[in-house]
């Protein structure tokens, strides 16, 4: 039917994964059966369908039976499948099998791989999920071909195929055509149909009449006549099988959908009225429903299990867990009722009546819950239109029913008695034992018991009805096989089911005896002793602990029973307690005291720790127990004595040349921080300090000093972890050099805290006597401590070949080995802004001082065109006196010259004024040093007055003249031409910037009848970014500067573009390629609604097109991607304010002009957005929402979907 259309795709639904079958952990057993006793089917990846489908074989005792009556003699066996002679019908074999393990062998899910197997299907084939319906009917046609020549060759057709007859009646003769069919199931419509019953009438209870220009040729008149047409079922199969037509396809939009709306199916039905007449009793015509196959999900993927009845009362039904859980139960029922519709007074009555857990409410008070409810009266909200309260309640009897006398109201499926009030809240309600046969659903690997009143909840929805089986009401079950599995399997199942029933309880014995052995770590006491508040071998050599396997269902009294048995030499009391190796060494925790309990019990799992001791004291130490007294270790710091910093001795972990030393002491969690300094042996007035995380920098590190307070505070309430640092400061100590004492605060500043600066000597280079240069370098470490003078004269101390008399200068070197302007030799490391381990560069040349700037300056038209050079002057000096230092420099003469600043970008900027300071300049940072190009023999435009480049849009076909450059045009390459500058006041219009454009000698060919027929873009970097806009708009108001660059392009029409209006170019693609038509330019007025409705309803009347079938993109030209636009419209109530429209002008796509917007029109089916053809390269699409549509991924391609087939032997 729908091949593989039920493919799993992100519907919420997990099944299995999908990349084979599921196999458990190596070595470990099936689980047994669960309380109901009944058996599920493993999921191999995507066989929910056939999983829900077997099962409703299997809970057919007719067709098991059937299948159960064929022998070896007729089927074979399956240890002969490989010989070449043999006839072995595989499917019906494997089929038996299946059904005696899901009867008889203990294990909560039996698997199918055999069976699939049978059929021919790899793994592929068994994780791509298929439609039940058309599994049903390939599976009947497999058994059918596989038992052909036996004895149950025909019970299929005696048990599903019925006979339907087609009745063809004309009007003038009275003749009737009839056509008879065999059918398997019957597919009934879902689409306009309330349920199963209105379906079937109108298959065969309605005619269809052949009239007007629809006339019917009847055979026996020979001439087109007025005739009826009808439909009936002639024989009834003992199992009727229907199927719900869910999911149809939408021509309009193109795609499939699924039916979810209600479809009601009785439990019983009586078919006479669709049948022809007989004179059969009623009976004949029952049907009892028996399962029912659901599928949750949408159209495209889902998941399939089954409600099934259980005829021969195999499983042991009990109650669902709401049934048992008042709590779950009252739930349950106020989610039900938590959203009725507010309009609807019988649904709102309805739902405050149903959540009472008495089913019950007294009339005074359901006025007042009302108003509780929907927050009005009914006098304000329904009066008006259905009257009072309490005749409305009179006029749906059907509903509601009045009792005591009316004073209270129930609902009438479950009504109170007259005589007694309702039942208090309070008291429990047990579900009653239901009548008949119980229901259960099979999902899988999971069976649940469930109600019959469950059914009725798959009438409509995503989780709903797709098959539903019915058999007839005179099938009886005989009563030995009610309770009995085993009932009519034969003798040689039986036995194979016995046989795996062994082998599965030998498998759980082994299985269970190799989990319950845990590996314990024991630590006797004999070998620790008590340091530091922690436990640790007196002997480093002997072994820490003694490993012991045990089995953890014993108890602790077994244990402690063994460890006694293998130390012959205890004496006294023996305790166990759980023990764990921290940093500072072993620690106990609870001891095990009830030699009852297992260690299972008692939480003891594989890998832990036990110490063996007396439960008191080791080695003469009492012992604390427990987390809080959890020990600690922490790194003692001590300022180290002098003849330890010239290595005669020191403590443990001392750092050379440090100036202190550090040493690992381990202290119990709930000492005191006065404790730990009196083990530290340290008077009163010793400060103890923290090291303060992060530090200062600068080559000094920080520490708090302890409060006073703090010396009675545990080391578990000051937070103090393991490995944190602990300073101690004797009072003859803190006076010292090293240590400064401030407050709360300790600096501490020792030889290894001064970081080294790498210098670095860079002489000029000079000639060898071979003619090639030579450039000297000597490289040296000096401290980082002091001002920038220090650091150069230590650099010039350890540079022994530099000359004497040259003036020398630090430098900084960048990632690229390019020096960075000198540094100030008056300010310290920090203030100079040279950071640690970093390298400096010593270079001919003299270092400003704190008054003066340090400036680059190049000559040319273009930064890095020309002479480039560097002066030092002082903040106050003037621009022109500036320039005057730069020309002597550069040797340079004339009055034609004039300074701009470059930014980092390098992008020039605006002339500097002259006769003004420096300082007015000025950025704020002394490292930002300022870039300044010469302009050659150029003045600057005067006040008021604009100098800009005109470039001319150049078309591909005229051979460039002069100089060109390619540009991009929203990512389209154009080739712009160099025409000249024009200089122009800032208050001149955009027409007039336009006219004196054309003034310009290059442009004397370009020939327009009016400006108008000019568009002007901005150039920023040689792209072109924005179009200006407005004619009479002066210059300052399109915000133009001196040296901005502007390109002007020929049109053929006139164009006066709006603020709103963005001009895009639109590239239709072309139908079944990978490609587009040439690209056109459209003007979109985005004025009124910016949103992607809008550009869609433009694009659409451009190309006559519906908006409906248009898919748009933006082109990113950086990322070589395509950002569609949604398709959501949004909807907005009419109660709810109108929210505003999201504008493709902002976040996240920034329509701006130039952008290129790809066109696909979705009817037609061909690849995705690429552009193939136009030089761009492989692109990949992406989809990004607006408004409140969640974000959706690339678009996802479907599976090839492939027919469902069996494999059949052939055995005729």
């Amino acid at each position: 039917m729908f091949g593989s259309l039920f493919e799993e795709e992100g519907e919420g639904y997990s099944l299995a994964p999908s990349g084979g079958r599921v196999v458990k952990g190596e070595g470990e057993p099936p689980p047994p059966r669960g309380r109901v006793n009944l058996s599920g089917i493993k999921n191999q990846g995507g066989t929910c369908y056939l999983n829900s489908l077997l099962q409703t074989l299997l809970f057919t005792p007719e067709f098991r039976e059937e299948l159960f009556s064929l022998g070896p003699k007729e089927l074979g066996c399956l240890e002969d499948k490989d010989k070449p002679e043999a006839k072995v019908r595989v499917i019906p074999l494997e089929l038996q099998r299946l059904f005696a393990r899901l009867l008889l062998v203990d294990q909560q899910s039996a698997s199918t791989t055999d069976l699939t197997d049978s059929f021919g299907w790899n793994n592929s084939e068994e994780s791509r999920q298929h439609d039940v319906q058309e599994l049903n009917r390939i599976l009947f046609s497999a058994l059918e071909h596989s038992l052909v020549d036996t004895s149950g060759s025909a019970f299929i057709q005696r048990l599903y195929h019925g006979t339907t007859v087609n009745s063809i009646l004309c009007k003038e003769c009275g003749n009737i055509s009839q056509r008879q069919e065999d059918f398997l199931d019957l597919t009934v419509c879902v689409r306009g149909v309330c349920g199963l019953e209105g379906a079937l009438w109108d298959m065969f209870v309605e005619e269809e009449m052949f009239e007007g220009s629809n006339l019917y040729r009847c055979g026996q008149c020979d001439q087109l006549v007025t005739a009826a047409k009808s439909a009936k079922l002639r024989k009834l199969p003992p199992f009727l099988t229907v199927s719900l037509l869910r999911f149809n396809f939408d021509f309009a939009r193109c795609e499939r959908y699924k039916e979810t709306g209600r479809y009601t199916f009785p439990l019983t039905i009586n078919l006479r009225p669709f049948c022809e007449q007989t004179e059969d009793e009623d009976s004949e015509y029952s049907y009892e429903l028996f399962s029912v196959i659901i599928h949750k999900g949408g159209c495209y993927g889902g998941h399939y299990h089954v409600y099934i009845k259980d005829m021969d009362h195999l499983g042991l039904w009990e109650p669902p867990e709401e049934d048992t859980n008042p709590k779950v139960q009252k739930k349950k029922e106020v989610r039900a009722y938590t959203e009725p519709e507010k309009d609807d007074p019988l649904s709102v009555l309805s739902s405050i009546i149903a959540q009472e857990e008495s089913r019950s409410v007294l009339l005074d008070q359901l006025g007042q819950r009302l108003m509780d409810k929907i927050g009005s009266s009914w006098s304000k909200k329904y009066r008006k239109l259905h009257g009072p309260i309490g005749k409305f309640l009179q006029n749906h009897s059907d509903v509601f029913v009045l009792v005591n006398n009316g004073t209270w109201v129930a609902l009438k499926d479950n009504p109170p008695s007259p005589v007694t009030q309702p039942s208090s809240p309070t008291e429990p309600k047990t579900a009653p034992e239901p009548q008949g046969s119980h229901w259960f659903d099979l999902n899988d690997s999971t069976v649940t018991s469930i109600h019959e009143r469950d059914v009725e909840k798959m009438y409509q929805g995503k989780e709903s009805a797709y098959m539903l089986f019915y058999r007839k009401t005179l099938l009886r079950r005989p009563s030995g096989a009610l309770r009995n599995p085993g009932y009519q399997v034969p003798p040689h199942l039986l036995e194979m089911a016995e046989e795996e029933n062994r082998r599965l309880q030998q498998r759980r014995e082994e299985f269970e005896a190799s989990n319950n052995n845990v590996e314990l770590r024991l630590h006797l006491a004999p070998c620790y002793r008590l340091e530091n508040g922690a436990l640790k071998p007196i002997s480093i050599e002997q072994k820490e602990a003694t490993n012991l396997t045990f089995d953890r269902c014993r108890t602790i009294g077994d244990l402690r029973m063994i460890i006694y048995q293998k130390q012959d030499l205890w004496e006294g009391d023996m305790a166990l307690t759980v023990a764990r190796s921290l940093p500072a060494g072993l620690h106990l925790y609870n001891t095990l005291t009830d030699d009852e309990v297992s260690l299972y019990s008692a939480g003891i799992l594989s890998g832990t720790d036990l110490f063996v001791w007396n439960g008191r004291e080791v080695c003469g130490a009492t012992v604390q127990t427990g987390a809080e007294w959890e020990p600690v270790l922490l790194t003692v710091v001590r300022p180290s004595l002098g003849e330890e910093e010239e290595g005669e001795g020191g403590g443990v972990g001392e750092e050379g040349g440090s100036g202190l030393t550090k040493q690992s002491r381990g202290f119990a969690g709930r000492v005191t921080l006065g404790e730990v300094r009196e083990a530290l042996g340290e008077p009163q007035e010793s400060l103890l300090c923290q090291e303060k995380r992060g530090g200062e920098g600068g080559g000094a590190s920080g520490w708090r000093v302890f409060p006073p307070g703090d010396m009675q505070r545990t080391l578990k309430e000051l937070a103090l972890k393991d490995g944190d640092a602990l300073l101690v400061l004797e009072p003859q100590t803190q006076d010292s050099s090293v240590f400064s004492v401030s407050g709360d605060m300790v600096t501490v500043t020792t030889p290894s805290d001064c970081r080294w600066l790498l210098v670095e000597y860079r002489p000029e280079r000079r000639r060898r006597g071979g003619g090639e240069e030579e450039e000297e370098r000597m490289r040296a470490k000096v401290p980082a401590s002091g001002n920038m003078v220090n650091i150069c004269l230590l650099s010039l101390h350890w540079c022994v070949y530099l000359c004497p008399g040259v003036a020398c200068c630090l430098r900084q070197v960048d990632r690229t080995g390019k020096l960075l302007p000198p540094v100030c030799e008056e300010l310290s490391v920090r203030d100079a802004g040279v950071r640690l381990m970093t390298s400096l560069s010593l270079c001919p040349g003299t270092a400003p001082k704190d008054t003066q700037l340090f400036l680059y300056f190049s000559v040319g038209t273009a930064p890095s065109s020309g002479l480039e050079g560097e002066i030092i002057v002082e903040r106050s000096s003037t621009v022109k006196q500036c320039l005057k230092k730069m020309l002597e420099s550069a040797r340079l003469e004339g009055d034609g010259w004039h300074l701009r600043r470059l930014d980092w970008c390098e992008e020039v900027g605006e002339a500097l004024m002259d006769e003004v300071s420096n300082q007015n300049y000025k950025t704020g940072c002394l490292d930002a040093d300022w870039l300044i190009q010469g302009v050659i023999h150029d003045n600057p435009p005067g006040n008021g007055f604009l100098k800009l480049s005109v470039w001319l849009y150049v078309d591909m076909k005229l051979s460039p003249l002069v100089k060109m450059c390619v540009c991009l045009v929203g990512g389209a390459m154009v080739e712009l031409r160099t025409v000249g500058q024009v200089e122009i006041s800032e208050e001149a219009t955009l027409e007039e910037l336009k006219t004196q454009v054309l003034t310009l000698p290059e442009l004397q060919y370009v020939c327009v009848p009016t400006p108008a027929f000019l568009r002007v873009w901005q150039l920023e970097g040689q792209r072109l970014t924005r179009i200006l806009r407005g004619q009479q708009h002066t210059l300052r108001k399109l915000k133009l500067s001196s040296g901005v660059e502007f390109c002007v392009q020929q049109l053929l029409r006139e164009e006066d573009l709006g603020p709103k209006e963005v001009l895009l170019r639109v590239q239709m693609g072309v139908p079944g390629e990978r490609g587009y038509y040439p690209p056109e330019d459209l003007v979109w007025d985005a004025s009124r609604d910016p949103s992607p409705r809008s550009l869609r309803s433009a694009l659409a009347s451009t190309y006559g097109l519906s908006p409906d079938s248009l898919l748009l993109a933006k082109h990113q030209p950086h990322t070589h991607t395509w950002e569609t636009f949604s398709n959501w419209s949004q909807q907005v109530s009419k109660r709810k304010k109108k929210k505003k429209a999201e504008s493709l002008l902002g976040a996240p796509f920034h329509l701006k002009d130039g952008d290129i917007i790809g066109v696909k029109f979705i009817l037609i089916l061909f690849p995705l957005y690429s552009c193939r053809g136009q030089g761009v390269g492989a692109e990949v699409e992406t989809n990004r929402g607006v408004g409140p549509e969640k974000k959706m991924g690339p678009i996802k391609t479907r599976k090839t979907e492939v027919a469902l087939s069996i494999n059949v032997g052939v055995f005729r």
